[in-house]
């Protein structure tokens, strides 16, 4: 590659650029001071709000925890009833419970199975062929 040589500046030339750079000197050492001021107190409010919404974030997780342990305590409260009750309970489930044996049912069954006997009986009869009143047309008795 070729080689760039630098080119010599002429006195009007460099007596611009003194001048650009005299001006635009102040200009970027004020911005510099503004921009520099800006992040701050942006950084400032972003630790502010982070802040803020943390208390805010614990202040709602203490309130849960509390809600919670109200209900963890009644939970226990209705435990502890149930608990206490459970040998009573118990004793009771124990008791042999005689129930009476319901007539109704055994009077049904018994005349159902009546009817069924009779019904059974009637189609087998009716399934029996009538004996003729004429005599057999073939010999009855085998031959030896």
């Amino acid at each position: 590659m070729g080689t760039k040589t630098d080119e010599r500046l002429t006195p009007g030339q460099r007596l611009t650029r003194g001048l650009k750079y005299t001006a635009v000197g102040p200009v970027d050492v004020t911005l510099g001071t503004v921009g520099l001021g800006w992040r701050g107190a942006n950084s400032a409010a972003s630790s502010v709000r982070e802040r803020l919404e943390k208390s805010r974030l614990a202040r709602e997780v203490a309130k849960e925890v509390a809600e919670a342990g109200d209900t963890l305590s009644q939970e226990i409260a209705a435990a502890q009833e149930v608990l206490a009750n459970l040998p009573q309970a118990l004793a009771d489930a124990r008791k042999p419970k005689r129930r009476p044996r319901p007539l109704l049912l055994i009077t049904a069954g018994a005349v159902v199975l009546g009817v069924g006997a009779v019904a059974f009986s009637i189609v087998r009869r009716s399934m029996q062929p009538d004996p003729s009143p004429r005599p057999p047309s073939v010999e009855v008795t085998p031959r030896p």
